[in-house]
C-alpha cells in the first residue's frame, strides 16, 4: 500500500495554513555549538532551559506566535500510518 503523494500532502498543508511551517529551516545553517549549549541547558523534568539569567520556558503560545499558526477554528485530527 502506498502513501499519499507529496502533492496531496502539500495541498493538505496549504489548506490548513501549515505549509509555511513545513518549510521552516530550509537553507538555514545550524550552529552545532549553539545547539549543544541549548541541549546542555535543557531540563526535561521541568521542560525549561536553565540560562545564566534564569529559567526560560517555551510555551505553546510562543510556538504559535513564532510560527504564525492560526489557533482559532476547528481542530484538525486524524490517523497517521507509519512506514516503520
Amino acid at each position: 500500500m502506498s502513501g499519499p503523494s507529496s502533492s496531496s500532502i502539500e495541498n493538505y498543508l496549504r489548506k490548513t495554513s501549515f505549509w509555511h511551517v513545513a518549510n521552516i529551516g530550509w537553507g538555514c545553517k545550524l550552529d552545532p555549538k549553539l545547539i549543544s549549549a541549548l541541549i546542555e541547558r535543557w531540563r526535561p523534568e521541568t521542560h525549561t532551559f536553565h540560562l545564566p539569567y534564569g529559567k526560560c520556558i517555551i510555551t505553546l503560545e510562543d510556538v504559535q506566535l513564532q510560527l504564525g499558526l492560526a489557533v482559532d477554528g476547528s481542530v484538525l485530527t486524524g490517523f497517521v500510518q507509519s512506514a516503520d
